[in-house]
């Protein structure tokens, strides 16, 4: 969902205004649907529930069965700091009798990442800043896998930047990462469908951007919590280096080295060495070795970063039910060791990463055996019948 404003006016009012709101400049379009700027009829009203400045998402009422199903998956998910808020929704009637359906959305006066990238050139953001996007994105997701959901469709373009409080000062970044665009979002649920090279397929199952797909998805439709985390290592290595993964390759090849090569998006040298493990973590291949979003929030990559003033994730996002995801791995595990974040010995082959050995994997010793202190979990992994699996379950700590 872009957020750039154009200074012009669209020539008509096609889809009418709402019974409380007025519809301004055109902030964005996709396919079937448009993003205006609105504002409030009479300002900021006591009687009002909704925000004196918008974002309204409209369609025509016979298209808007995507954005009607966006609205369903926002309902779902309890408020939460880190995700663009849904005040609901609403039927507009424009020029020549055209019924609308519209989706009022928290309006992000900073745009999206990806303007905030272009205005460096294609240089990367500043590391700090880097760091408090990606804290910010992975509260978002883990706030929506806790919830059952699967966003699908992570990217620079629909992360939107909205303005921090005046009163924020410990966080040296003007703008905050929300999370926004649940049109391709679903519930968390393995699908049963073969493996098939889906880029040779008739009808394409995945849902989002070819660029920023893992593994799992391209050869096997599965779109799962850690297929949004290797979303998330590709945004991230967008920020640091300000290209995009697999830079240079159309979307055939794209999908071919994600779906039947042991390849992952290129890390630069000059990228930090707690910032290479990270991302590595997120490109893990194997999807039960990819670290969960929640394990990540206690990488070193994100140390450092202190208090966010305006982050109130207890309170705002209330107690959310722990989703029970379904597994295909239901072998009985077996002690062993297995490190988190390495690689095969090919994995860079054909890259300019450093492959420096002495980056150190989290390690993870038996199953029922204790993570450090610091990640206040208790995690199991081991070894199935059919190969390496890693079960991360959460567990009370009293």
């Amino acid at each position: 969902m872009a957020m750039k404003i154009d200074d012009e006016l669209p020539p008509e009012n096609e889809f009418g205004d709402g019974v409380s709101w007025a519809r301004g400049p055109l902030l964005g379009k996709g396919a079937y649907s448009r993003v205006y700027k609105a504002t409030l009829k009479d300002g900021r009203s006591q009687y009002s529930c909704l925000p004196p400045e918008m974002a309204v998402k409209s369609a025509d009422v016979s298209y808007s069965d995507t954005l009607q199903m966006e609205k369903h998956m926002m309902t779902g998910l309890l408020p939460c700091p880190q995700l663009i808020q849904c005040f609901g929704d609403e039927l507009t009637q424009g020029e020549g009798g055209k019924m609308a359906y519209n989706l009022l959305l928290e309006y992000a006066g900073g745009g999206t990442l990806c303007d905030r990238m272009n205005k460096f050139g294609g240089d990367g953001l500043p590391e700090h800043e880097v760091k408090m996007h990606t804290r910010s994105l992975l509260r978002g997701l883990n706030h929506i896998h806790l919830s059952g959901y699967v966003h699908c469709d992570l990217k620079p373009d629909n992360i939107l930047l909205v303005p921090r409080p005046r009163k924020s000062v410990t966080s040296q970044t003007e703008f905050k990462a929300k999370i926004g665009d649940f049109g391709l979002a679903k519930r968390a649920k393995r699908s049963n469908c073969k493996k098939r090279k889906l880029w040779e397929a008739n009808s394409c199952r995945w849902r989002g951007t070819p660029m920023y797909l893992s593994p799992e998805a391209v050869m096997g439709s599965e779109q799962e919590a850690v297929s949004d985390i290797w979303a998330l290592g590709c945004v991230v290595l967008r920020m640091l280096t300000g290209k995009e993964p697999w830079e240079g390759r159309d979307n055939e090849e794209i999908l071919a080295k994600i779906g039947t090569e042991s390849e992952i998006p290129k890390i630069p040298k000059k990228v930090s060495k707690d910032a290479r493990h990270f991302l590595r973590c997120c490109f893990e291949r194997k999807p039960l070795y990819r670290l969960t979003a929640d394990l990540l929030l206690e990488h070193p990559f994100l140390d450092g970063l202190g208090s966010d003033d305006d982050y109130e994730f207890d309170e705002d996002c209330g107690s959310v039910d722990v989703f029970e995801f379904e597994s295909d791995v239901d072998d009985e595990l077996s002690c062993d060791n297995i490190n988190i974040g390495s690689f095969d010995s090919n994995s860079d082959s054909d890259s300019d990463s450093d492959s420096d050995s002495n980056d150190e994997p989290w390690c993870c010793s038996s199953v029922g055996s204790e993570v450090p202190s610091r990640y206040g979990r208790h995690y199991a992994v081991g070894q199935s019948n059919n190969g390496p699996a890693v079960n991360f379950m959460r567990l009370l700590v009293n």
